[in-house]
């Protein structure tokens, strides 16, 4: 059986065929599926989904790369994580590759809504779901800065942990990642002929740190490359990274489900 550990099923290309999306997900053998929060608005309809459909779950956060969106609060993502079937803090982390004519100064914003989240993260303990592009260094850092890896450690709350989705950097990226004790997701992308650095990393991140996913309805895996993507087609990335690490299917089925449960503890409730 088979988890997908990141999807957008409120997504209007999704929730217009979620009956035929939650039976295409059985016949694939896909049990669960994350459904991830990018913005406060949004929140409602993903929790909706979560509380309605016993095979879903989700999280609460804003993804970077919004802006003219409500800014969350420490407080408020607290508030929100403390739902029902609410298991992780994010989408959250930082986002340069739009940067047009701006500078890296002017992304501070962006860099305080994800100390936000890293902060609410570690009073609830819960795990953050990141997105970074074109912006790892400074991810990492303020990752070691506020999840309780520095100089004074984690005093009185747990250190930071979660998963980088949707992984597209480099094996040095990865391996910083899992030193902070991440877990690395990799979606569609990794069935891609020409991702070959990717195909590297995959080969590098040991299988007890790796999740799969979708982040459908994007980034459809081979051989639906192009199409709308579902949390059906996550066996496709698993057979992937398999075929990537030189392991049964099962294997990374298997693997790859302990350790979505492990980190995201509230899906395996039920």
């Amino acid at each position: 059986m088979f988890i997908d550990s990141h999807c957008h099923l409120n997504f209007t290309e999704l929730r217009t065929q979620l009956p035929e999306i939650l039976q295409a997900m059985q016949q694939a053998q896909v049990e669960r599926a994350l459904c991830i929060c990018t913005t406060l608005e949004e929140f409602d309809s993903v929790h909706q989904l979560a509380v309605s459909h016993d095979r879903l779950w989700a999280t609460v956060g804003v993804h970077p790369d919004n802006e003219g969106v409500r800014e969350p609060s420490v407080e408020e993502l607290i508030e929100l994580s403390q739902r029902p079937r609410v298991v992780g803090i994010g989408e959250t982390g930082l986002d340069y590759y739009r940067l047009g004519e701006r500078s890296l100064g002017d992304m501070e914003w962006q860099r305080e809504r994800f100390r936000r989240h890293i902060r609410a993260a570690r009073q609830t303990d819960l795990p953050l779901v990141i997105h970074t592009r074109s912006a790892s260094d400074d991810t990492l850092a303020i990752l070691r800065e506020e999840g309780g890896f520095g100089p004074q450690g984690a005093g009185d709350l747990p250190q930071s942990r979660g998963v980088f989705h949707c992984f597209t950097e480099s094996v040095a990226v990865a391996r910083a990642a899992l030193e902070l004790g991440f877990y690395i997701s990799f979606s569609g992308i990794l069935t891609f002929k020409n991702a070959t650095d990717l195909h590297e990393v995959a080969r590098f991140v040991p299988l007890d740190r790796c999740l799969i996913e979708t982040d459908s309805p994007y980034l459809a895996p081979v051989p639906y490359r192009g199409k709308t993507n579902t949390p059906a087609y996550v066996p496709h990335v698993a057979q992937k990274l398999a075929e990537l690490k030189g392991l049964p299917l099962e294997q990374v089925a298997a693997a790859t489900r302990a350790n979505t449960l492990a980190l995201f503890q509230g899906m395996a409730a039920s």
